[in-house]
């Protein structure tokens, strides 16, 4: 299945966290917090400004991306669970 988000949304898939932690110490499944990292799958065409001209979004399909705890909205594509967000919550993108 293909999704197109609209206007300044983004789609992004969450990228799988460290299992232990540093010290080897193997983190449960119910004690995990969901990761703030993601790579963008695919971006919408940007916001429309009060000129009636669209501004285009600075992140693109690949950028690898922090974004706040609670963003945007959680839904499943293929049985695979994806974030539709705003553009406003991304935090960074990562280098």
């Amino acid at each position: 299945m293909k999704i197109k988000p609209m206007n300044d949304r983004v789609l992004v898939l969450r990228v799988a966290e460290e299992q232990k932690t540093a010290g080897g110490i193997i983190i449960p499944d119910t004690a995990k917090e969901k990761p703030q990292e993601g790579k963008v799958i695919s971006v919408g065409s940007g916001k429309m400004g009060d000129d009636g001209k669209r501004t285009a979004l600075e992140v693109k399909a690949g950028d690898r991306v922090l974004f706040s705890k609670y963003a945007g909205s959680e839904i499943k594509i293929d049985g695979v669970e994806h974030i539709f967000m705003r553009e406003d919550d991304i935090l960074g993108i990562l280098e």
